[in-house]
Parts: C-alpha cells; structure tokens; sequence
C-alpha cells in the first residue's frame, strides 16, 4: 500500500491536542487494512521521524436519526479505523503549516 492509502486524514481535537503536547502522540485515520507496520512505515516515510509504538482502534458505526419536515431520517456513519502514533523522544509533527 502506498503511504497514501494508508494515512487517511490527522485527528484534530482538543484530546489529540493535549496528547501531541504532553506525551508526543499524534492520531491519525488510517485505511481500515493497514496495519501497524504499514502505518508505521508510512508515517516515517511521511512525515521524516522516528516513530516508537502505534495503537490502532476500529470505531465501530452508527445509527444516526433526525427529526426534519419531512418526518424522521434515518442513518448510519460509517465504521473507521485510527491509529496512534508515539513518537520517538525529541520527535514532533508540525500538523498545522502548510
């Protein structure tokens, strides 16, 4: 897979935010086949730095309705798998530069 695929989009919450500041932990959504040596892999080649633990977690989908005009709508949002990424001390992301 090409690193691409693999990295999806960054998180970015007030969460992940803390945990970027504090302890080097940047959260991606990764393809729902990586695994954690592809993303791994594709963060190094990425982003230049050495990564050190990856944690994956697949958030399950759900059902979402409301109440419109026309009467009740009703939905699922997809299932989505993320990753988090520990870097190695002394490594950071700039996440927010263009």
């Amino acid at each position: 897979m090409k690193a691409s695929d693999v990295l999806v989009r960054p998180v970015i919450t007030e969460k992940v935010n803390l945990q970027m500041e504090r302890s080097g932990r940047y959260t991606f959504v990764v393809g729902h086949s990586a695994n954690k040596l592809e993303i791994k892999k594709a963060v190094e080649s990425f982003y230049g730095v050495r990564v050190a633990d990856v944690n994956t977690i697949v958030v399950p989908a759900k059902n979402k309705s409301r109440f419109t005009k026309a009467g009740l709508l009703t939905g699922r949002k997809p299932s989505y798998k993320k990753a988090v990424v520990t870097l190695a001390e002394g490594e950071t992301i700039d996440l927010f530069t263009a």
